[in-house]
């Protein structure tokens, strides 16, 4: 029997890929149409399997289109035509070798970062300095377990961060957790770039534990990354986990790229945020996160 994951995956599959014809000038016959996300839920199997009540998400941490009671508007139906599809491993938005690190066996690991290794070697003779001096002479075994663990992003599955913390609850006021510290490494000159973030959503139905919010930032955050694709993949992956009526994320951060090299500019901060839903229709919302955020 389909489940509810399966059908979720094929709708936005479809989607994507009238989307890129759509983009790309072949334009389909209106006959020709691809369901949505409601007719595949709509058919006998889906109905047959569909529980009662709200339930934790399946699969790899995604659950169905939120129901009937959220009002489907421009705004959101285009947000989730734009998004990255849910990969069928649970990692949301891999990089090409992502899969592989994921799978790796303890002896792949070990020649990873003896490659690694071997490449701070050469780096550190390259600027000048002799790798073999007392100082220097751990610095690239220690340098390549620091990166690996900088990175582990990779290695986490949206699914296994949620860990089923999704509950059935009446509550449709605004959740809100701000002030979460987050550290990342800017992807153009591997360097850091440290901050706060916030992240409010307004269930549906259903609500993440807060620890989740958390942990979610810190799995994006731990890969390489710039800020503005860093803010929205945590919006979209609490807009994917529980389907609320809205999610807004606000991110503030100090990029060393920016202060301790080029401009050097120390003390700037970049403010970016991502709105979802009713945050981004919803003057009102929006202005109310945005309150509450510098209480």
């Amino acid at each position: 029997m389909t489940s509810h994951v399966e059908l979720l995956s094929n709708s936005l599959r479809q989607l994507e890929l009238q989307r890129s014809n759509d983009q790309d000038g072949d334009p389909r016959p209106e006959n020709d149409s691809i369901p949505d996300n409601e007719s595949l839920l709509a058919s006998p199997s889906a109905k047959a399997s569909r529980p009662s009540r709200p339930q934790a998400p399946e699969g790899y941490g995604f659950r169905p289109a939120s129901s009937t009671s959220t009002p489907p508007t421009l705004a959101s139906h285009a947000v989730e035509r734009g998004s990255p599809l849910p990969d069928p491993h649970g990692l949301g938005w891999p990089a090409k070798s992502t899969v592989s690190r994921l799978n790796q066996t303890t002896t792949e690991r070990s020649a990873r970062e003896t490659m690694m290794v071997s490449a701070v070697r050469t780096i550190l003779e390259c600027i000048g300095e002799d790798p073999n001096r007392e100082g220097l002479l751990k610095t690239p075994e220690r340098y390549a377990q620091a990166i690996m663990w900088m990175t582990r992003g990779y290695e986490e599955r949206l699914a296994d961060v949620i860990n089923d913390a999704v509950f059935a609850e009446d509550h449709d006021e605004m959740v809100l957790v701000r002030e979460i510290d987050i550290s990342s490494l800017c992807e153009h000159h591997l360097v850091p770039f440290t901050g706060k973030v916030a992240i409010a959503y307004i269930p549906n139905q259903l609500v993440l534990g807060l620890s989740k919010l958390a942990r979610i930032a810190e799995t994006f955050s731990r890969r390489l990354q710039v800020q503005e694709r860093l803010t929205k993949q945590i919006a979209i992956a609490v807009q994917e986990a529980i389907k609320p009526r809205g999610v807004a994320v606000v991110m503030e951060a100090t990029h060393m790229c920016m202060t301790m090299r080029g401009v050097q500019k120390p003390g700037s901060i970049t403010v970016t945020s991502c709105m979802l839903g009713c945050f981004r229709t919803q003057q009102k919302t929006r202005e109310e996160f945005l309150t509450l955020i510098k209480r």
